[in-house]
């Protein structure tokens, strides 16, 4: 069973629907005893990190979070979720994430070059960087939707792809059992449920 976090950051209704998709039982749920039942767990986001990272801290669930991290359970991060499993954000501030990837995240304003639009919104392709079991049913170049003021440039920890905007923007990590999408795999088509599958799957190849 996979458990979504829910900490009060977000629709959870399309990534239930393509969890269903592909075959996986899962749960949206905040509730802490459920999650260590889970078999893996999937945290979302949406929003400001600051925000998202006092809520999650505030609901205990950073704290969770952690605990099951250590013992080896899959964590998935989505959108600002990947983010949060970094050490720190530079959003509206400075705020401290999760820390179980080191690396920081950074604005995109001031380091794209001149015309391209902020947040990046749109279909942009992968270009793997390491093997990954995250990534294993996806083809090399094949388009996931991302929407993002906010980045993990390329010399972040466990990256195993990226894309292109301007800048060479972190899209996916995965270190042992912590993986990571910037891009929205429930609203990336057939390439996003394969990386769901892939992930719900584990290790199985």
């Amino acid at each position: 069973m996979i458990a979504v976090i829910d900490y009060g950051v977000g629709n959870l209704f399309s990534l239930r629907c393509s969890l269903s998709a592909v075959g996986a039982d899962s749960v949206v749920t905040g509730d802490p005893e459920i999650i260590r039942a889970a078999d893996r767990i999937i945290l979302p986001g949406v929003g400001a990190f600051g925000d998202a990272a006092e809520k999650l801290k505030g609901s205990g669930m950073a704290a969770l979070v952690k605990e099951q991290a250590a013992a080896g359970k899959p964590i998935l991060g989505i959108c600002l979720g990947m983010q949060l499993l970094f050490e720190k954000s530079y959003e509206y501030g400075e705020h401290a994430g999760l820390g179980l990837l080191q690396g920081e995240i950074l604005p995109m304003e001031g380091r794209l070059p001149a015309g391209l639009k902020i947040p990046h919104i749109g279909w942009n392709a992968l270009k793997k960087t390491k093997d990954s079991a995250l990534l294993r049913y996806v083809k090399e170049g094949e388009h996931v939707y991302f929407v993002h003021s906010f980045y993990a440039p390329e010399d972040a920890e466990g990256v195993v792809a990226t894309a292109e905007y301007g800048v060479s923007v972190t899209a996916a990590v995965e270190k042992d059992n912590i993986a990571g999408c910037q891009f929205h795999p429930e609203k990336s088509g057939g390439a996003g449920l394969a990386i769901l599958r892939a992930f719900c799957e584990g290790d199985r190849r």
